[in-house]
């Protein structure tokens, strides 16, 4: 019985322990070598695997982007009818709608001007998922006041990720 540790290969043996040779040495070559190529991987495999993952990223990741743009116009959509109701929870409380010169910000922090002010009706006003502010317009194009998001482009007007997310939009989807 013998016992092989090391071999000459670039791969190690794993789990060969004790071995019986019956026709030492010629035996004990052919077993070694054939133990050490069924253990360790060829360079032209590892390259096979490389690539297969190379193609399958190549396909997933517009797909992963395709998701990322939709979540962004969800989360615009989000904000914007919490915006909606922060400005009507103001208007309950105070009577009025917040002026173009106070505001989202107004939800926020307390205006001395305004009176019944029972805020804050939001914690914060954040950025767009663009990273661009949101609008608010009063009087609105499309209702007593607009918020909106110029979407991905930051421009007014646009179509797909571009285009304009506003109150009104929004109002519209919930009622379909």
């Amino acid at each position: 019985m013998l016992k092989f540790n090391n071999i000459t290969d670039s791969c190690r043996m794993n789990n060969i322990g004790i071995r019986q040779a019956e026709s030492f040495p010629f035996n004990i070559i052919n077993e070694t070598r054939e133990v050490t190529m069924k253990s360790c991987f060829t360079l032209i495999e590892m390259v096979i695997v490389v690539v297969i993952i190379g193609l399958l990223a190549s396909i997933a990741t517009p797909l992963y982007f395709r998701h990322v743009n939709s979540s962004k116009i969800t989360t615009a959509k989000a904000q914007v009818q919490l915006f909606e109701q922060a400005v009507m929870d103001f208007r309950l409380d105070t009577g009025k709608l917040p002026t173009q010169s106070q505001g989202l910000e107004v939800l926020v922090t307390r205006d001395q001007s305004v009176k019944n002010w029972k805020g804050p009706y939001i914690k914060g006003i954040p950025l767009d998922p663009w990273q661009n502010e949101y609008v608010y317009r009063i009087p609105g194009e499309h209702g007593e006041f607009d918020i909106l998001s110029y979407g991905a482009d930051g421009q007014p007007g646009g179509e797909d990720d571009d285009a304009d997310i506003g109150n009104w939009i929004v109002r519209a989807e919930k009622a379909n």
